[in-house]
């Protein structure tokens, strides 16, 4: 393709194309990596690593940088798309992202919108996960065609479209019965991506047995929030693997300066329907305020889930 043809496509089908050229151009092993990051290093967080066959190398929980870090350089010393579940360039004072607007306006029917993130909360003045990425040496543009990336996504939204749900799995909060029903459920959905394309192999990865086990013995709440993330971990890794075998089914939302978010595209049958836009603007107001509830009350779960450890619950 000449680059004068370039300028003729879109902005997905540009980035198609720069990684399908990008996957040309890179030969050696491939690695994909997900973070289910935390705000802080008080609270844990979810790792995991597959290789370009769908294998699940890795998975599992780490507390601070120094112990993520160690825990991925082995999957990105080469080549790598490392996906991070938390904001990774945040401009905006206060509000939404346009990024988040964006995917909320098709997701968040499916309470799968994501919170608002601004430089006026404390954590995302210098956010976690850009730290990371840089400390990593990653280019975190989502145009780059760079063989080490990092990339910002969020599973929710990746659980409606490869598991085609309705609504998303509530296995954060809420009745223990329910949460624990839904982790498992959520289980069941990754181990079923064996026949996907791209395939997800995790069935015979150890730790992954063993994390299903715990799951299903689980007997009180804190259990569940211990091993809710090594999961979410898993499924930012197939997107990203996701991403590099099918990008024209996968949506970036938003873009570098001000943000973004990678995520599988709702097929058009799923789409939202067109909107006047007063009734489009109206929709976004309540999505917002709909965010900011759901931002508060993930910040009293990760509050209490940090009691309950305390407790030893």
């Amino acid at each position: 393709m000449r680059a004068e043809d370039l300028d003729d496509l879109s902005a997905d089908q540009q980035r198609a194309v720069a990684n399908i050229a990008a996957r040309v151009r890179h030969s050696g092993p491939m690695y994909f990596v997900g973070l289910d990051l935390a705000c802080g290093e008080k609270n844990q967080s979810g790792v995991a690593a597959i290789d370009s066959d769908g294998r699940l190398l890795h998975v599992g929980v780490e507390q601070d940088d120094v112990g993520i870090m160690d825990a991925v350089a082995p999957y990105t010393r080469d080549g790598c798309l490392v996906a991070i579940d938390a904001p990774l360039i945040v401009n905006n004072v206060t509000g939404h992202r346009p990024c988040e607007i964006a995917l909320n306006r098709d997701f968040g029917r499916f309470h799968a919108g994501a919170p608002p993130a601004f430089i006026d909360k404390p954590e995302f003045k210098d956010p976690r996960g850009a730290r990371l990425a840089s400390a990593l040496g990653l280019d975190m543009d989502p145009a780059s065609s760079a063989s080490r990336r990092a990339i910002e996504v969020y599973p929710h939204p990746a659980t409606i479209v490869l598991f085609e749900l309705e609504k998303t799995l509530k296995y954060k909060r809420g009745d223990f019965a329910d949460r624990q029903r839904d982790l498992l459920q959520l289980m069941s959905h990754i181990e079923e991506l064996d026949d996907a394309t791209p395939r997800l192999r995790v069935n015979r990865n150890v730790a992954w047995v063993e994390l299903r086990k715990r799951v299903e013995a689980a007997t009180r709440p804190g259990q569940l929030d211990r091993d809710e993330d090594p999961v979410e971990a898993v499924l930012c890794a197939y997107v990203a693997l996701y991403w590099y075998h099918r990008p024209e089914d996968v949506r970036v939302y938003g873009d570098f300066a001000t943000g973004y978010i990678v995520a599988p595209k709702l097929p058009a049958e799923r789409a939202a329907a067109p909107r006047r836009r007063q009734a489009q603007r109206e929709a976004d107001v309540v999505l917002q305020r709909v965010a900011q509830v759901s931002a508060l009350l993930e910040k009293a779960q990760l509050e209490l889930s940090a009691i309950r450890r305390q407790l030893g619950a």
